[in-house]
């Protein structure tokens, strides 16, 4: 908390093609860890002292658009502020008959098509196929789990307390989950609850887990690797087994995934989810902390897994 400051300021102007939005709710996620130290990553660091950045989703209070009026409610990237400028031409509208404005960060928002993507395009399921999601109670792994199940497979999710383990098997219909805090032999864990193996394996924490996941991939397997972060925090990566090794006789697809890259098919992605949503084939689940000066709290929280589903921040009501 002592590498956090919150600072008061006037509420910022809108220029021409801006929108200037009050925030509801923002977003923390795990990829914001990179951003937070001065090294070689897929995004350029935060400099220190500079208001912190992500999705938000908020009320339109005054616009520069002829796109968007006073009230709309619209979700791109922001601040962490009570009040955002945003580009108009950079956010998308928010349907409230859909979903509640949370979801708009989570299920209906990056994460889920980073689900979307990572696990259609990356991990090609075919019916019949054993999926292994670890991270699997996070907001992206609950909606990778789900699109599994939608699309014919065994769908196996780790996790990290019974809650969680049963909100995935009795909510969101997984065939199996593990505690992994309450498991000492993930491979013999695997083999009672992938006892076919692994076709597609969609790795959001890497460590121990990814260790013992790698071992059970079945032939032309396929891995996502979307995060990694039982790492994220640590100051020297410990070295682990060799892996390589082990996708010769399976002959597995191992390919890393950023969401940004599928940027041309948001509004793919977008749609089908929503679909999804309004149908309730797809359970979506926030866990909400109230309070903009919560938001470090919130932020920290990922890394102690003290979210089910999407972490947000409620800034206003």
């Amino acid at each position: 908390m002592d590498s956090f400051e919150l600072h008061e300021g006037g509420v910022p102007e809108p220029e021409h093609g801006e929108l200037l939005v009050r925030v509801r709710y923002l977003s923390v996620d795990p990829y914001m860890r990179g951003r937070m130290r001065d090294a070689e990553s897929y995004a350029e660091p935060w400099d220190i002292g500079e208001p912190l950045n992500g999705a938000v989703v908020g009320e339109v209070v005054e616009s520069e658009s002829d796109t968007y009026d006073t009230g709309d409610l619209v979700t791109g990237n922001g601040t962490w502020a009570d009040y955002s400028l945003l580009d108009a031409d950079s956010v998308a509208p928010v349907d409230p008959t859909i979903a509640g404005l949370p979801a708009y960060l989570g299920a209906l928002g990056m994460p889920g098509r980073t689900a979307y993507f990572g696990l259609l395009d990356v991990g090609e399921p075919t019916p019949g196929d054993t999926v292994v999601v670890s991270g699997a109670a996070g907001a992206v792994g609950s909606v990778v789990g789900q699109i599994a199940k939608l699309n014919g497979c065994r769908v196996v999710g780790f996790a990290g307390s019974d809650e969680k383990v049963e909100w995935l098997t009795d909510e969101l219909g997984f065939d199996a989950a593990i505690n992994y805090k309450d498991v000492d032999d993930y491979r013999a864990a695997l083999d009672d609850a992938a006892p076919g193996g692994v076709d597609v394996y969609f790795d959001n924490v890497g460590g121990p887990i990814t260790d013992a996941v790698f071992t059970k991939l079945n032939l032309d397997a396929r891995v996502a690797v979307c995060g990694q972060i039982a790492h994220y925090n640590a100051e020297d990566v410990p070295t682990g087994p060799r892996k390589l090794p082990q996708l010769i006789a399976s002959r597995a697809k191992v390919q890393g995934l950023l969401v940004s890259d599928y940027a041309t098919r948001f509004e793919q992605a977008s749609e089908q989810l929503g679909t999804w949503v309004a149908s309730g084939d797809l359970t979506h689940r926030e866990t909400i902390v109230d309070g903009l000066e919560n938001a470090p709290d919130a932020f920290l929280g990922l890394f102690s897994g003290d979210n089910i589903g999407k972490q947000v921040v409620g800034v206003s009501e």
